[in-house]
């Protein structure tokens, strides 16, 4: 009888130790700093219109729980997916695949693929593809981008009436005293320019576009985008709001931190939820 009391007792202990002894990979924490659960996180997101979920494009936390939040809501809302990924004039290639009409491979040939699709994006893809939800590029074709920051705004008044059907109406609105968009100077220092920043502003404004574009009624959009682009409510939801001041919207932003338990100040306020990733984790590319 003695030794069955020591064997269970060892028993219990080998189950319970490594649970005691786990590292974290990662601490969600809201904007005020505080620690929250997923399931508060997911109770948080429930009842959105839209939700920017910003990214490190090389973190693979970020794209799991991408996949996450994105299966579990599935199950809840009527969705609408779209990403910065995926350029505007490649559309009709992302709906084809959508509708089966083309494989995985004749994605890759008609549409411009990130290097990491396969591995980061492909899996919320194909989310859409399985539901039946519509998947949305958002983002400027980049040569249109590339214009802005070699001749600014009136460098896209050239083009005909095709090209600009997928960029954001013309002329866009641009406050360069957003403090996000002035940050980004100061941290290129002497190699960044006034036209650099309205290529910025120029894929915030025709990804917010699209966004309200293609939400409608009753649905949830989620945007996936790298974290910049919606950090501080600035970016993309920036744009949103000056079409839509009421929108009832969530945003989701990654940071990096050597210790998880406590988020450092400067990223407090940064988004509604804040995945603090550890920063020895390893990297997609």
């Amino acid at each position: 009888m003695r030794n069955k009391s020591i064997l269970l007792l060892s028993l219990l202990f080998s189950l319970s130790f490594p649970a005691l002894a786990q590292k974290p990979a990662y601490t969600i924490f809201n904007a005020k700093g505080k620690k929250v659960s997923y399931k508060k996180m997911m109770k948080g997101l429930s009842d959105k219109e839209l939700i920017f979920f910003g990214e490190y494009h090389n973190n693979p936390i970020a794209h799991w729980l991408q996949f996450e939040v994105t299966s579990e809501l599935s199950k809840k809302r009527e969705l609408i997916l779209g990403a910065e990924m995926f350029e505007a004039d490649n559309q009709d290639a992302l709906d084809q695949y959508l509708a089966g009409k083309i494989d995985a491979k004749g994605l890759d040939s008609l549409a411009r693929l990130w290097n990491n699709y396969k591995t980061d994006y492909a899996p919320l893809v194909n989310i859409a593809k399985k539901e039946k939800h519509p998947f949305i590029a958002t983002n400027i074709p980049r040569r249109y981008a590339r214009i802005v920051n070699y001749k600014d705004f009136e460098g896209l008044d050239s083009l005909n009436s095709e090209e600009k059907a997928w960029i954001a109406p013309l002329p866009i609105v641009f406050d360069s005293e957003l403090p996000q968009y002035k940050n980004m100077l100061e941290m290129m220092g002497g190699h960044g320019s006034a036209t650099m920043v309205k290529a910025q502003a120029i894929k915030d404004a025709t990804m917010a576009h699209f966004i309200l574009k293609n939400h409608k009624d009753g649905a949830l959009f989620i945007h996936y985008n790298g974290a910049y682009h919606s950090d501080f409510y600035e970016g993309i939801l920036w744009y949103v709001k000056q079409q839509k001041p009421e929108v009832n919207a969530a945003t989701i932003t990654t940071v990096s931190q050597k210790d998880l338990k406590k988020l450092e100040k400067e990223h407090l306020g940064r988004a509604d939820f804040i995945i603090c990733v550890d920063e020895n984790m390893t990297t997609t590319y």
